[in-house]
């Protein structure tokens, strides 16, 4: 008989929040669609909407080191997800998502050296949503903070023409990176009259994601996507 893999269920239960944070979101929204009809005060004018989103990801890591502080080189990966718009008043809405995305970023030491962070994260930001109608579609302009949980990554380098190479889990150890990660979400796009939309979001970490890090060693994730992505109405 196959033994479950205990790091994998911690992992898995760690996750769970954010699953549970998604899921109280729908719940809310599908809970709003069912409310007394004849109370229509100061109630939004639309319905919830549901979606999904998908794209290219080009993300950066800062580092800071005893002070001395230095930005990778561009790592470009892939984000998609599913979201849901929650109507608050005309022209305005509430919109959660559940990505994945993929993070990190590359150094390059000279010409025969390099290190670099490849990070999947499982990510939940809440944008706050102004979305006036233009033409026949709609801009969509919002703000918010995201919350994200490292699932897994690897932490590779080369150096001296490949004589020493090393690649290990970068949320492992001590020494290694927080899993939790949060900061700051920013979403400007435009959707046509049938649902299909395009976008780009930003997404700026606040933490510092060194187990060990203070003012003057630090880590942080920074990532903007170009989405495609369609509303089912």
């Amino acid at each position: 008989m196959k033994h479950v893999n205990l790091k994998h269920f911690k992992l898995a239960k760690s996750a769970l929040p954010l699953l549970m944070a998604w899921m109280n979101f729908v719940w809310f929204s599908a809970s709003a669609q069912q409310a007394d009809p004849l109370n229509t005060i100061n109630q939004p004018p639309a319905t919830a909407s549901f979606g999904i989103k998908v794209g290219p990801n080009f993300s950066s890591v800062t580092t800071k080191l005893s002070g001395s502080k230095e930005t990778s080189n561009l790592l470009t990966s892939i984000s998609g997800g599913v979201y849901v718009n929650v109507p608050l008043a005309p022209e305005f809405y509430l919109q959660p998502a559940l990505l994945f995305e993929q993070k990190g970023g590359k150094k390059v030491y000279g010409n025969n050296s390099d290190e670099m962070f490849r990070l999947n994260y499982l990510t939940l930001p809440i944008n706050f949503t102004f979305a006036p109608a233009v033409g026949t579609g709609q801009w969509m302009v919002g703000v918010g903070p995201y919350f994200g949980y490292g699932l897994s990554g690897t932490h590779s380098g080369s150096f001296a023409d490949s004589l020493f190479t090393f690649s290990h889990d970068p949320f492992s150890g001590d020494y290694g990176l927080k899993r939790f990660d949060a900061g700051l979400n920013v979403l400007i796009g435009y959707q046509t009259a049938n649902g299909i939309n395009f976008g780009v979001q930003s997404e700026l970490g606040l933490v510092n994601l060194l187990k060990n890090g203070d003012s003057d060693n630090g880590f942080r994730n920074t990532s903007f996507q170009v989405t495609i992505g369609y509303t089912f109405k």
